[in-house]
């Protein structure tokens, strides 16, 4: 296996295992902030609205956000797959998600997360497309500089919210 491959694969480890304490057990941020029991919500953003009736995009976006990464590591790893395998394993990761909160009453299961994460890994396999038509045959070389950077960053991101929230 050559270096670079290698480095994709050990940097989509470290994301895949912050994804899921993220995710599912809710590190950096304590349980106190979740509520406990088990919530199915099966009707796209019926519960992303405020009292008012406004829209609170705050959490949508954050869904988007985190699994952009996802679509662009599906590209690096498995380049020869066309879009519809590649979005397969990201509607899968994020259903099973979503069904373990509901199994394990963490968090809540709700269909408006599938589609912001699913959105998200769209968002990165044409980020990935996008740059590997900017950037030819540097692009993957480009992407794992940024992974290790924006990983070293979010990694120490990561432990200092998880030392503030342990100690509440």
């Amino acid at each position: 296996m050559k270096q670079g491959r290698v480095t994709t694969v050990v940097l989509f480890a470290i994301y895949a295992l912050v994804l899921i304490g993220l995710v599912l057990f809710k590190f950096p941020f304590s349980y106190d902030d979740t509520e406990s029991g088990r919530h199915l919500n099966l009707i796209p953003f019926a519960g992303s609205f405020t009292g008012a009736g406004t829209l609170r995009l705050g959490e949508i976006v954050e869904n988007v956000l985190v699994f952009v990464p996802f679509g662009v590591y599906l590209c690096m790893l498995k380049p020869d797959w066309s879009f519809a395998k590649k979005l397969i394993p990201i509607v899968v990761t994020t259903v099973a998600f979503e069904t373990i909160q509901y199994v394990f009453a963490i968090g809540r299961a709700d269909v408006t997360d599938v589609i912001g994460n699913a959105l998200g890994g769209i968002l990165g396999i044409a980020v990935y497309g996008l740059l590997a038509r900017a950037l030819g045959a540097r692009t993957d070389r480009v992407l794992r500089v940024v992974a290790v950077i924006l990983t070293v960053g979010a990694l120490a991101l990561y432990a200092v919210l998880f030392a503030r929230s342990s100690t509440r």
